[in-house]
């Protein structure tokens, strides 16, 4: 690892005080925060792919009122629940979390661990771990954008990565060693939270950032810099498209010739 990242990792009992502290006074008051459920948190990470939270809050109510748990939800057919879903778009992602909901009433008990929960449908690496450490306490760390941005940013990583996915993968054993595990949802959420409301992509809030003092990027004065991401490589493209037109001859009029693309085809 980097200096900065041996620095903060030197520091790390107190970087995860103080992240706490801070999140403890600050987060937001969400539903799944004030009355947590497993299925609760199933939703909303679910909800949360793709969709902010302001736009997903009325969402969750209605989501809730009419399918207030797994039972329900797997009992559902499948038209319900996209008609529920309507709105948010991306509708993969209802029709995963009905997979899902189908394959857990199924199970005789409800799985704990990461790796068990990556074996069900819809599930991935980055809501293993948020479902697994916020629900059951379970000491994985999440890593997603937020988390990305902070960590690049706290260490003032010049890396430049080819995108987020591969910053993620790079940055994960930075993130478990950060990780609070005696509070591993709260310490997850704490991450998620700075990154959506004070650690942003653009104009961050650093003169009132509570993790402000372990910060290199903050210190060198360029926050915005990290992450570094590899400019995308845009290929040019020519497209030419040709009529061909038969004239009139003794068989009768002129005629356009056309070819019926195969429905399976790539279309331009």
């Amino acid at each position: 690892m980097s200096p900065s990242a041996d620095a903060l990792l030197a520091r790390r009992d107190a970087f995860r005080t103080t992240l706490l502290d801070w999140y403890r006074l600050n987060r937001r008051r969400l539903p799944w925060r004030e009355q947590p459920s497993l299925y609760k948190t199933v939703v909303s990470e679910f909800m949360l792919q793709q969709t902010q939270v302001k736009t997903m809050l009325p969402y969750f109510a209605r989501w809730l009122d009419a399918l207030p748990d797994f039972a329900a939800l797997a009992a559902a057919d499948e038209a319900r629940v996209v008609k529920l879903w309507e709105g948010l778009g991306y509708y993969t992602r209802a029709r995963n979390l009905h997979k899902l909901a189908r394959a857990l009433v199924a199970l005789p008990a409800i799985p704990r661990t990461r790796e068990a929960w990556l074996e069900l449908p819809g599930i991935g690496p980055y809501s293993s771990a948020a479902i697994t450490s916020i629900t059951f306490g379970a000491p994985v760390a999440v890593v997603d954008g937020n988390v990305v941005r902070i960590l690049a940013r706290l260490t003032a990583d010049a890396t430049a990565w080819r995108d987020t996915t591969s910053a993620g993968k790079a940055l994960t054993p930075l993130a478990d060693a950060v990780l609070n595990h005696a509070e591993p949802g709260d310490h997850n959420q704490a991450m998620m939270e700075l990154g959506a409301t004070v650690c942003t992509r653009h104009n961050p809030l650093c003169t009132v950032c509570a993790v402000r003092a372990f910060c290199a990027a903050a210190r060198a004065g360029d926050p915005e810099a990290y992450p570094r991401l590899a400019a995308k490589q845009i290929e040019a493209v020519t497209v030419v498209r040709a009529w061909c037109r038969r004239p009139a001859g003794p068989e009768g009029a002129a005629a356009l010739l056309l070819h019926r693309t195969d429905s399976a085809a790539r279309r331009l």
